[in-house]
């Protein structure tokens, strides 16, 4: 019998050990890395954290701190489903914290509303989710009567948005639901948009013989500017984004051709906070809030957008509150 045996067979046995738990090691890191990356790619390409608190730009108190007119001043709202307050909580739409501030307001914005700068205030709200931009016009301003001229008028309008993203892609495109169409294809109705703002703001006016400030806003963008629809469980749309800069231009230009029409840019602010917020890699990419802005149905804002929104108009009408006198 060889002495040496036990020797070679306990080294054998321990090297062997070695190499077993240096694989069991091995297959856990990679199982971890896996589970890890597996978790990062989900999060990344799906997760949508909504947040809570605040959201949006800080309002000046001082700009609400003293009457912005003695005048007997209407507020009014027309539009679509954003001006509605579809999905909002009632008290906790736009329009609605325009108005008046709810019981849990935020401290930083708690009294800051209309109703605080404007003793003779009146409000009243058109706007019905669903609505194209011909549907404005025909269905919302035929129930706008025509104030005494001692009424001055402030008008918050969200409109255009449904004519682009209906139907969905369920349908061929068309004029008011062009979803799918070509920039091409799009032209024409890009341009009757046009006519249509145009004739919604002349009527308008014609409701206010003493006058009247319109505050419009352009449209948001879920998908960041990356035009990905896809990724929300939409059909691919290759020219989305240049239909939408077509109806964001009219809108501009809208505002650029009417001295008393003002431009609330939702668009801009809105970058950062659609499909894509936790990724921070892209350019809108927003550190200190990367949350996501939008209600489940992808098209209108969740209550955090909604307070996003109300700071936006109220923020634009503070800037011209000097028109108001």
């Amino acid at each position: 019998m060889n002495p040496l045996a036990p020797n070679v067979s306990e080294r054998f046995n321990n090297v062997n050990m070695r190499a077993q738990t240096k694989r069991i090691i091995y297959v856990l890191l990679a199982g971890t890395f896996l589970i890890a990356g597996l978790a990062a790619y989900l999060f990344f390409q799906f997760a949508r954290p909504v947040g809570s608190g605040p959201a949006g730009p800080a309002i000046g108190r001082e700009l609400f701190s003293s009457v912005w007119t003695s005048r007997q001043v209407l507020l009014v709202g027309l539009g679509d489903s954003v001006t509605a307050g579809f999905g909002a909580r009632k008290g906790y739409s736009y329009f609605d914290r325009l108005v008046k501030n709810p019981v849990d307001e935020f401290s930083e914005v708690d009294s800051i509303c209309l109703a605080s700068v404007f003793p003779k205030f009146q409000f009243m709200n058109l706007a019905v989710s669903g609505s194209t931009s011909s549907e404005v016009p025909a269905r919302q301003i035929n129930s706008l009567p025509t104030n005494a001229p001692d009424v001055f008028g402030i008008v918050a309008i969200t409109t255009g948005g449904n004519d682009i993203i209906h139907n969905y892609g369920r349908t061929p495109p068309r004029e008011e639901a062009m979803f799918g169409a070509s920039l091409e294809e799009a032209k024409p109705w890009v341009e009757n948009f046009g006519s249509r703002l145009e004739s919604t703001l002349a009527q308008i006016e014609s409701r206010f013989p003493g006058g009247c400030e319109i505050f419009l806003a352009n449209i948001f963008d879920p998908t960041d500017e990356l035009g990905d629809a896809e990724r929300a469980g939409l059909p691919a749309w290759k020219d989305s984004m240049q239909v939408l800069d077509a109806y964001n231009a009219v809108i501009r230009h809208a505002a650029e051709a009417h001295s008393n029409v003002h431009v609330v840019d939702i668009h801009g602010a809105f970058l950062g906070h659609g499909i894509h917020c936790t990724q921070f890699w892209h350019a809108h990419f927003d550190s200190h809030d990367p949350h996501y802005w939008f209600y489940f149905n992808l098209e209108d804002p969740n209550e955090r957008g909604y307070d996003v929104i109300r700071r936006l108009f109220l923020i634009e009408m503070a800037k011209n509150k000097d028109r108001f006198k």
